[in-house]
Order: structure tokens, then C-alpha cells, then sequence
């Protein structure tokens, strides 16, 4: 098998393990000092700000299962080469609260260091993820106009 296929398989792991809520599988396929960096608006969702270390990613992990009670993914596209991974996929969160469907795509990049995962870069839709996660439009707000 070569590198990138067997790369490929580590991050398909990690996110079925994440997928299923057992973050300790997730965790094991990381780096004692993997980082962590999302492009996600940290004053609407403050858990997500940079984690280094995967007890700082475990903490990002349960908050957000804290708040969702069921994470699906279908990752679109896989690429992989040497040892990095890009993934493409459309993922589905169900919140807690309320039962409902907050789905957006992301884009993920995977970087590993001696057969674990190193480094993760996500980069999501946020306008779309905000809108969802509020439950409201945002655009109004954007342009300073009050909401009826």
C-alpha cells in the first residue's frame, strides 16, 4: 500500500471515529502536539479558536458534542499526497436543543508526521454556518438593518 493510500485510510478513520463520538480513536491517530486552526468566526462560535495539543483538541471535541448529538460527513473528495490529505465534504450536525440540521461543506487539510495527524486546517462556509447555528438570517445584520 503506498503512502498516500494509506494516509487516505488514517483520515477516513479519524473522522468515522470522530462521526461515531468516540473522541479518544479520533484522538489516538493525532500527534501528542497536533494543531489545530479553523477560518470560522470566533465571536458567534468562540470554541472554535486555534487548539494545540490534543487535550486542547479533545476540549474543542466535546464541546462541540456537547451541543450536537449526531455528526454525519460525506467527504466528496480525498487527495492525498505523500503526507498530506485534502479532504472536500458536506457534513451534518444535529443539535441538542432542538433536533435541527445544521449542514454545511468544509474543506480539510490533513499534514502527518510519522503516521499520525500533525496538522488539521479546516475551512468552512462560516456565513452559512452562522446563519444556521443562530437560526436567522444574517444579511440585515450585516447591513445594519433591525429584523422584524
Amino acid at each position: 500500500m503506498t503512502v498516500e493510500k494509506l494516509n487516505r485510510q488514517r483520515v477516513l478513520h479519524l473522522l468515522d471515529a470522530f462521526a461515531r463520538g468516540d473522541l479518544e480513536a479520533a484522538l489516538a491517530c493525532c500527534t501528542e502536539d497536533v494543531d489545530f486552526l479553523t477560518h470560522a468566526p470566533i465571536d458567534v462560535l468562540p470554541h472554535m479558536v486555534p487548539r494545540h495539543g490534543k487535550q486542547e483538541l479533545r476540549e474543542l471535541w466535546q464541546t462541540i458534542w456537547s451541543r450536537y448529538s449526531e455528526v454525519r460527513y460525506k467527504a466528496r473528495h480525498i487527495v492525498a499526497e505523500s503526507d498530506e490529505v485534502a479532504t472536500y465534504m458536506h457534513t451534518y450536525f444535529r443539535k441538542r436543543n432542538n433536533d435541527r440540521i445544521v449542514q454545511f461543506d468544509m474543506a480539510v487539510f490533513y499534514s502527518f508526521r510519522g503516521g499520525l495527524v500533525a496538522e488539521i486546517r479546516e475551512i468552512i462556509d462560516s456565513y452559512d454556518l452562522v446563519q444556521q447555528v443562530l437560526e436567522r438570517e444574517i444579511g440585515p445584520l450585516i447591513e445594519g438593518q433591525r429584523e422584524d
